[in-house]
């Protein structure tokens, strides 16, 4: 397809999952998350691989973290997000290793009640006033997000709950939390590399798909900039309680 070698074998699925990472970058720019939920498992449904989409979506939610990162320089904690980051980095390899103990259902059940809970709270009751949170939380919160990481592949739930319950502003909330992320990417990328993961059809495919994933980038920001705080702060509110059901979903089948 295109006279290159890309992991697309048809135009409809080509242009399906234009239309998914779309979608799903109009939801990482708008909220700072969000991305891997929308794109990983229904993209997965039409690639050859499971391994395509998750590359895929990492090559190209790169420039959409390093634009966000650059414009919201000056509101990002940085120091925050590094002990957050340092946090990670040791949490991942523990949560890998808990998962040989045996099967991790009980902590998904108790992740997904417990952001379901939070969640609707969230989104139902008036918001409180701001929570300012000492400075040593945040590398235990890095912990619990690597430690997720590691068993779940799921490592934003905690992040969005820290930065929600201190209360900052949008501007704020996006742009730490795409900090984190991209960092997380750089140290990705090249781990990728070497594993051989990062191959040249999955390059071409990721620019291939590029135009429309800047477009949903660029939607994406244009209803952050336009969307008021309080909505802003229940959408995040709802994107908890949808997160803990899908994590629940697993456990009814």
């Amino acid at each position: 397809m295109f006279g290159i070698e890309t992991i697309f074998e048809t135009l409809p699925q080509f242009l399906i999952v234009c239309a998914i990472l779309a979608l799903a970058e109009a939801v990482y720019v708008l909220l700072g998350f969000g991305a891997g939920l929308i794109a990983v498992g229904t993209m997965a449904l039409l690639l050859p691989e499971l391994k395509d989409a998750v590359v895929i979506l990492l090559l190209v939610n790169l420039p959409a973290e390093l634009w966000i990162v650059r414009s919201s320089w000056q509101r990002i904690s940085w120091r925050g997000v590094l002990v957050i980051f340092i946090g990670v980095a040791i949490g991942t390899p523990l949560g890998t290793s808990l998962l040989r103990w045996g099967d991790a259902l009980f902590l998904l059940i108790v992740l997904g009640v417990f952001l379901v809970a939070v969640g609707a709270v969230f989104l139902f009751i008036k918001d409180a006033r701001k929570r300012q949170m000492p400075g040593w939380v945040a590398g235990p919160i890095g912990v619990i997000s690597g430690v997720l990481t590691g068993l779940f592949g799921t490592g934003g739930p905690p992040l969005i709950l820290y930065y929600r319950l201190q209360g900052v502003d949008k501007a704020a909330f996006r742009g730490n939390l795409m900090a984190i992320f991209l960092l997380m990417t750089v140290v990705r990328v090249p781990s990728y590399a070497v594993f051989g993961l990062i191959t040249a059809p999955r390059m071409w495919s990721a620019l291939a798909v590029l135009p429309a994933v800047i477009l949903g980038a660029l939607i994406g920001n244009r209803i952050h900039l336009r969307i008021e705080e309080a909505t802003f702060r229940r959408l995040v509110s709802a994107a908890l309680l949808l997160i803990g059901l899908l994590l629940l979903l697993p456990i009814g089948r």
